[in-house]
């Protein structure tokens, strides 16, 4: 091996290393040298949905950043429901972990994803953007009971991969062609899981839920919280805050 042949592999080793040194590996390493217990409590969440938004600022918890993870949803072949939910989530929150990983703001955030999935057995429902697909949604839910899974999966600052999920079984009452044609005309269904919102006109379609509401909305709060409070997030400063804006 020439000399200069030698320099150009050494050169390439050096610049393709996945294990380069990042802003976030320094600080983790920073915090395991002084103690535990010491994160920032930081929140990155991998998406732009703004019912999950809503949910976090219910119970007084307000991002630093949105970075929703734009990766392909389709489930790969004979993929259950709820590894589809566990994959989606956790793919989510490790792209956009890799966006942060030099931000001098974010390099030591938390970062949360969430993914939810409707299903009918095996069947998972996509979230339609044409109408044909909305009311193909609707009148295979229709009369019947389908699931709701949401997956959370949160990314500590010194990088603990945590995933929870939950399952919500939603009972619809049987819907008529001018149930669904109204409801079309209201575009609540465009980018939803199953084609319908049930915070929305949609919540007159549900007879009943066994489970978790705020699941079916897009972000189960009860696991979210106790996941977030058992990685050492504060949950409960920001709600004195949240309780004085309201006043």
């Amino acid at each position: 091996m020439t000399l200069l042949k030698a320099a150009l592999l050494t050169g390439l080793s050096k610049t393709s290393d996945p294990r380069r040194e990042t802003l976030r590996s320094q600080r983790v390493r920073g915090l395991k040298q002084r103690s535990e217990g010491l994160m920032q409590n930081k929140l990155v969440l991998a998406s732009g949905s703004p019912r999950r938004i809503a949910l976090l600022g219910q119970v007084g918890i307000d991002p630093v950043a949105f970075y929703p993870a734009s990766i392909c949803e389709t489930p790969k072949r004979y993929e259950m429901p709820r590894v589809l939910a566990h994959r989606l989530a956790r793919t989510k929150a490790e792209v956009v972990r890799g966006k942060i990983l030099d931000d001098a703001d974010l390099a030591d955030s938390y970062i949360m994803s969430a993914d939810t999935v409707v299903s009918l057995g095996r069947r998972v429902f996509s979230k339609p953007a044409l109408i044909e697909e909305a009311v193909a949604s609707l009148r295979m839910l229709s009369g019947r009971s389908h699931k709701v899974i949401t997956a959370v999966c949160l990314i500590t600052p010194d990088d603990r991969v945590r995933i929870r999920s939950i399952e919500t079984r939603v009972y619809f009452r049987r819907l008529s062609r001018r149930d669904i044609e109204a409801y079309i005309a209201t575009r609540e269904w465009f980018g939803k899981s199953g084609g319908y919102a049930i915070q929305g006109v949609a919540g007159c379609f549900v007879q009943k839920i066994v489970g978790s509401y705020s699941n079916v909305v897009g972000l189960p709060l009860v696991e979210t919280m106790a996941l977030m409070m058992g990685e050492g997030f504060k949950i409960h400063t920001g709600w004195a805050a949240a309780a004085e804006l309201d006043a």
